[in-house]
Formats: structure tokens, C-alpha cells, sequence
């Protein structure tokens, strides 16, 4: 049998869709388009909210030595008995040596610094 010889089928009818049937109208374009605007500018300005929390810009040292246009420390390996801590946050009250500050501001800001810890080798 080829193609040609088959009858010709008609075509069922095409029923009409009950009034339930959800059907886009202009009225639900002005009110998904403002939606959808407000919806990425508050995902974008959450995402700056975030991502500024965990890359905070500004000072470290907030409050040590101020007055000086740069904060220095020089030690000799000679003072150390067998080993030295010392801050690397900044919020220590014993600076520049550690008192273990850098705990409650990791905790705060989500950061990872810690001390610096100088060791004198066994001979």
C-alpha cells in the first residue's frame, strides 16, 4: 500500500477549553513583569548584602597606636625563650603578642586568621 491509496482521515474536532484553563491575558503581564523586576533586583541586592558581610573593606587596626603613621615591631631571636605568639588580628589586648582575640573575631566576621607562633629550634 503506498501513501497516496490510504483514505483521507478527518480531522476531530477540536473541543473548547473549559473557562478553568489558564490562558496569559494582558492583565497578567503588567502584574508578572513588575513582579518578576522586583524579584531580581531584591536577589541582586541580597547577594551585595552577603557578599559584603564576608568581605568586609576598611581598617584592620582599629584601635592600636594610632597616632603613628605605621605600627612596627621589631624583636630579636635572642629574647625568645623557646617560643613566641604573636597577633595577627589586631584585637589583641596584650599586642603584638596574642591572647587568643582572633577566636571571638573569626566567630563574628567569619574569617580565619590566627596567631603568628615563632618557634626556637632543638639543636
Amino acid at each position: 500500500m503506498s501513501a497516496t491509496s490510504l483514505p483521507a482521515m478527518p480531522m476531530p474536532p477540536i473541543p473548547d477549553l473549559p473557562s478553568s484553563t489558564f490562558r496569559l491575558t494582558k492583565e497578567h503581564f503588567l502584574v508578572a513583569v513588575p513582579v518578576a523586576v522586583v524579584a531580581a533586583v531584591g536577589g541582586f541586592l541580597v547577594s551585595q548584602y552577603l557578599n559584603r558581610r564576608s568581605c568586609k573593606k576598611g581598617q584592620v587596626n582599629t584601635c592600636i597606636n594610632k597616632d603613628s603613621p605605621k605600627v612596627v615591631h621589631s624583636f630579636d631571636m635572642e629574647d625568645i625563650a623557646t617560643k613566641a605568639v604573636y597577633c595577627r588580628c589586631w584585637k589583641s589586648k596584650k599586642f603584638p603578642y596574642c591572647d587568643g582575640s582572633h577566636t571571638k573575631h573569626n566567630e563574628e566576621t567569619g574569617d580565619n586568621v590566627g596567631p603568628l607562633i615563632i618557634k626556637k629550634k632543638d639543636a
